[in-house]
């Protein structure tokens, strides 16, 4: 979602800007407070934000004729918060031509926080067919949210989405997975169900007898971001205007752009 940063910045101000940057990827930027969260605590925003850039630049890029949307967590926010919705139009990708949009959930309801909340959970509407599926890894605890976010995407859509809850997603075995719920099921749904699905048969979008490994989920985030740092890193030692000041270098994250 290119611009992303530049239009959340226009809508919630300089706040959201991080102080101890790790990893600069694109739109988003890590900081060293989510790389804690991502491998002890709940995910931030930036985690599952970052975790949705990934997928558009390193899967989405080989499937051309996919028009999949993924909406970062802050977008979602605005969507569900904004007492006007004509007045998000600008943050808002074109829905035009898309078939699913991937929407994170989170249960805030104070419109003056974006980061705030305490449960994620994941909507996925089926544009075509006009259905939106909730997963949900604490049982039914973002179901308001969830069909609150499916009227609003449904009134900027132009369209009635039926709301139909996923009972069968997997469930979290603690208080704090259930970011990683909600990456891990999004990627297999992307992946699995609908960039690899036959043209001639119907998708199934049931979870049921998947098995979610958190903490492996976490490990594999990791690496990812690990090995994406030493890139930029590498990037940057071999660019003339890299420098040699120790101050200078630390307060500059490794960049992948």
């Amino acid at each position: 979602m290119p611009g992303f940063r530049r239009k959340i910045t226009k809508h919630f101000g300089d706040s959201l800007t991080p102080s101890k940057p790790y990893l600069s990827y694109h739109d988003i930027l890590l900081t060293s407070d989510d790389i804690v969260s991502l491998k002890y605590d709940w995910l931030t925003d930036n985690n599952i934000a970052f975790w949705e850039e990934w997928l558009e630049r390193e899967v989405l890029p080989k499937y051309p004729r996919a028009h999949i949307v993924l909406l970062r967590p802050s977008i979602t926010f605005l969507l569900m918060q904004a007492i006007d919705l004509k007045s998000i139009g600008s943050a808002l990708p074109d829905f035009r031509k898309t078939t699913h949009i991937f929407l994170p959930v989170n249960d805030s309801r104070d419109r003056e926080r974006a980061d705030g909340g305490s449960h994620w959970s994941l909507l996925v509407v089926s544009v075509i067919d006009r259905v939106a599926f909730h997963y949900d890894s604490l049982g039914g605890a973002n179901f308001y949210e969830a069909q609150k976010c499916t009227e609003r995407l449904g009134r900027v859509l132009g369209l009635s989405l039926r709301f139909h809850q996923m009972e069968d997603s997997p469930q979290q075995g603690n208080n704090s997975d259930c970011g990683v719920y909600v990456c891990i099921v999004m990627r297999h749904l992307l992946i699995k169900r609908l960039l690899n699905a036959n043209s001639n048969e119907k998708v199934s979008m049931s979870m049921a007898n998947k098995v979610i490994d958190s903490s492996g989920g976490r490990k594999e985030m990791m690496q990812i971001i690990e090995s994406l740092r030493k890139e930029g890193e590498r990037r940057r030692s071999l660019s003339p205007m890299s420098t040699s000041s120790k101050s200078g270098s630390s307060k500059t994250p490794p960049r992948i752009e």
